[in-house]
């Protein structure tokens, strides 16, 4: 059955706004890196495909800073719903907030999360403050305003740790050398980062075993999935880099192997899933998100990121643990977009 819906899938237009993402010096690291916007536009137009099964209309949308001409769009195309895969603007993730908010005020109903939980989300300290705030685990951290490095007395965290961009996800600026194992080595790297990314780094101990993702879809959660590290080299650390994510000739994309389900005894597993859809609540989330935790030696579990809006490319975690579900992925593209019409549905008989 067809539904008389009219569908806009908006998405952020591609576009390079670091000269490295890689969060390391290489030559010619372009040529060897498939950056996540670009890969995922090749998916828009399947997705586009398989709305159209479902809804009588289904049109997108690419946005960039010329809001004013994408509002004027929007309201002529009119759209029931709006599918958002807007992570950014220009490369700028800060703005992605931004776009949910413009939805909100021109009053139609779109997928995922909204404004605040995009905002929080994105500011790792924020999010940190608000699990910590609902008595959920994470690893302890400190922020190092841009350019300034930490006196070594003042320094409190324990060594290991690992440093990451204060405002960006996708794994942009993690490599091979972004966990320190000692003072010199974390200022080095600091340095590297202000220089690249100009922004606030958020520094914090690194919780050392398994790593841990754990998708929600509506109020359900999908089988846990693990990231697998038995491939990589000792000698590098077991963390998750950009080029695990989008470089396919990487040591690291071919040596972080995804397990799903992961291995986990009942206890443990309800453990895991309860912090997670803790999580979720505290963060507001809606219809879809991914927590990322990582146990310690002694399975502590500790909350690494919360993902709203995560990746669902085929290839993703959050799709692979879908699968494991049952859910196909023309299923899930389907159930995401009612989630979010049955709660503007739900909304508007509340405010009636």
């Amino acid at each position: 059955m067809t539904l008389d819906q009219k569908i806009l899938i908006c998405y952020n237009e591609p576009t390079r706004y670091y000269d490295n993402y890689l969060g390391k010096e290489i030559p010619d690291y372009r040529a060897n890196v498939d950056l996540s916007e670009r890969e995922f536009l090749k998916q828009i137009d399947s997705i586009r495909k398989i709305l159209k099964k479902k809804y009588t209309s289904v049109d997108t949308l690419a946005i960039n800073k010329d809001v004013k001409s994408a509002i004027k769009k929007i309201l002529s195309y009119s759209p029931d719903l709006i599918f958002n895969f807007v992570e950014s603007i220009e490369g700028n993730a800060n703005y992605e907030s931004f776009i949910a908010g413009v939805f909100d005020l021109l009053g139609i109903p779109y997928t995922g999360n909204g404004p605040i939980t995009l905002g929080n989300c994105l500011i790792k300290a924020r999010t940190k403050q608000i699990l910590q705030s609902h008595g959920l685990r994470t690893a302890r951290h400190f922020i190092a305003e841009l350019n300034q490095i930490p006196a070594k007395s003042e320094f409190k965290l324990k060594y290991p740790v690992i440093l990451k961009l204060a405002r960006e996800d996708a794994s942009i600026g993690i490599s091979e050398f972004s966990v320190s194992h000692n003072y010199n080595d974390m200022k080095k790297r600091l340095e590297f980062l202000f220089n690249s990314f100009n922004q606030e780094v958020l520094i914090e101990e690194y919780i050392e075993g398994r790593e841990l993702n754990v998708a929600i879809l509506g109020d359900q959660i999908l089988p846990i999935s693990e990231i697998t590290f038995d491939a990589l080299p000792s000698e590098l650390p077991k963390i998750v880099t950009y080029e695990a994510k989008w470089s396919p000739e990487s040591i690291y994309y071919k040596s972080t192997v995804p397990k799903c389900p992961a291995e986990l005894d009942d206890q443990l597993k309800q453990k895991i899933e309860k912090m997670a859809f803790a999580a979720f609540d505290a963060l507001d989330c809606h219809d879809y998100a991914r927590i990322d935790i990582r146990l310690n030696q002694k399975s502590i579990p500790y909350i690494i990121e919360v993902n709203p809006n995560p990746d669902i490319s085929p290839d993703t975690g959050f799709v692979r643990s879908a699968a494991s579900a049952g859910i196909s992925y023309e299923e899930l593209i389907y159930k995401i977009s009612m989630l979010a019409l049955k709660r503007r549905s739900y909304d508007s008989q509340a405010a009636s």
